[in-house]
């Protein structure tokens, strides 16, 4: 499977994830000249700006692993852009990586606050 669909796959099962929980999805796949976010979301009152990362093993890590600093500076100034972008003044922010671990036919979903 290549990058790209795996992604996409990963992305995907996020989203149901994230519905199920309580979440709506406000945008995906959110782009700026720092990076992109994959999915902008709301719970209750916060805006909630989400990485999704996939893996099929653990051979290198844990997906929420893969978000170095750098990456992780990036979405923060994503994000303010998305705020500034939509008129969002006065909303709490969080950022949150949902870590999808595909085991065969199955995944482990979870959500795991950022620092």
């Amino acid at each position: 499977m290549n990058t790209r669909r795996k992604g996409r796959e990963g992305e995907e099962k996020a989203v149901e994830f994230l519905k199920k929980q309580g979440y709506g999805i406000l945008s995906r796949n959110f782009a700026s000249r720092h990076g992109e976010i994959d999915i902008v979301a709301r719970k209750g009152r916060e805006i909630v700006f989400v990485e999704v990362k996939m893996r099929s093993s653990t051979v290198f890590g844990y997906p929420a692993e893969s978000v170095t600093c750098r990456k992780a500076e990036c979405l923060r100034k994503t994000a303010m852009y998305y705020l500034v972008k939509n008129r969002i003044e006065d909303a709490a922010c969080r950022f949150e990586v949902v870590s999808v671990m595909k085991t065969g036919p199955d995944y482990a979903i979870d959500i795991i606050p950022m620092e």
